[in-house]
């Protein structure tokens, strides 16, 4: 590509940055950035890198929001070519972050390149934050540094979080929200015992199966407009010593809501607490909050996005909220308008992870075109 976007997303994928190392990838970043005048700001917490750099002095705040980790590559023999040498066959990219999401990182700084060299004076500021702490526990990366900017008065007014977003082809697809996550780890107690003698032991399998059935039953909302109803999901059920003729004394249960703006994480708590005390169970619940609901509806960002796409596509992208959680979850409380828009995720997290070439160039194009019609 004339523009770079290709060999900046190779040179990214060969650095292994699985979480929460960077390998230096924000280093990478941070050379072509500083070169366009931007400032640079490490903030590292921990063990994690994060970096925040801006250019431009006044005027409204366009940010570009990243993550340089990747999940584990897994066994590399399972891989047609070793996840962290970059690999291009029939025109795709192939390297463990290529989609998610060192290509999007690549796209955005070319982007921003293009544009500044036609639009030097923009008529506001435009900023990257990145952290090599999103796959992981999410506790020292994005979260932190937007409560380092909010506790000295920076405020984001744009933000685009380049996660792989599109389904069919780069750009189909637009995130213009997502549901909040809820976590739960539920413990069971019951008494331990020998199988033939159930009357001398309590068993906390069979305690929690009725209830743990109404919940899995309960519809908890209807959702609305934007979002799906909300879901709630068993991933992991754990009891007993192994043996066959013991009755085990605790039984633990993991399980998840998805959950829309029809619902609260305080009400989804107390109707789940509610069912377990009517069956009587002797429980434990630790609760754990991965992210409130966010939606950007309308405006600015959401008009910008859909016509550049339009502009450089040639279709009109969908919105949807559906999917997993983002960093966006923690800059869209601070007022932002949140969007999320990137490659293809057919295979993200998988083994022969793969961008499209083609659409690292779209990307580049699309994120260009919405620079410019909100800062030019």
């Amino acid at each position: 590509m004339s523009d770079g976007t290709l060999a900046l997303a190779c040179a990214l994928v060969e650095r292994p940055s699985v979480t929460p190392e960077d390998a230096g990838c924000q280093r990478l970043i941070g050379d072509r950035l500083a070169r366009l005048g931007f400032r640079l700001e490490p903030m590292p917490f921990g063990e994690v890198e994060n970096l925040w750099a801006v250019h431009g002095e006044s005027g409204p705040l366009f940010c570009f929001a990243g993550h340089t980790d990747v999940v584990p590559p897994g066994p590399e023999t399972a891989w047609t070519s070793p996840p962290f040498t970059p690999a291009i066959r029939h025109g795709r990219l192939y390297g463990r972050g290529a989609a998610d999401m060192k290509g999007s990182l690549a796209a955005m700084v070319t982007a921003v390149e293009r544009f500044l060299q036609r639009h030097p004076q923009p008529r506001g500021r435009i900023a990257f934050l990145l952290t090599s702490d999103e796959e992981g526990p999410a506790v020292n990366g994005t979260v932190k540094v937007v409560e380092r900017l909010a506790a000295r008065g920076e405020r984001i007014d744009w933000c685009l979080v380049g996660e792989p977003s599109s389904t069919a082809v780069t750009g189909d697809v637009i995130k213009n929200g997502r549901r909040g996550s809820l976590n739960a780890r539920l413990t069971v107690r019951g008494r331990q015992g020998h199988v033939a003698y159930p009357h001398l032991a309590d068993n906390p399998i069979h305690r929690a199966l009725p209830a743990l059935a109404e919940l899995a039953a309960t519809r908890w909302d209807e959702g609305n407009d934007h979002f799906p109803p909300t879901t709630f999901q068993i991933s992991n059920i754990q009891a007993g010593t192994g043996a066959t003729n013991v009755i085990p004394g605790e039984m633990e249960c993991l399980f998840n809501f998805r959950f829309s703006t029809e619902s609260t994480a305080e009400g989804l708590m107390a109707r789940t607490e509610a069912v377990l005390d009517r069956h009587g169970l002797d429980y434990r619940l630790d609760w754990s909050l991965s992210g409130q609901p966010f939606l950007t509806a309308s405006g600015e960002l959401v008009a910008a996005a859909r016509a550049a796409v339009r502009e450089v596509a040639g279709f009109e992208p969908a919105l949807s909220t559906s999917g997993g959680t983002s960093d966006g979850r923690f800059i869209a409380p601070t007022g932002a308008q949140v969007i999320e828009l990137g490659p293809v995720n057919a295979s993200i997290h998988q083994v022969n992870e793969w961008v499209d070439i083609d659409g690292l160039e779209r990307l580049s194009r699309i994120y260009e075109g919405i620079l410019t019609r909100l800062l030019a």
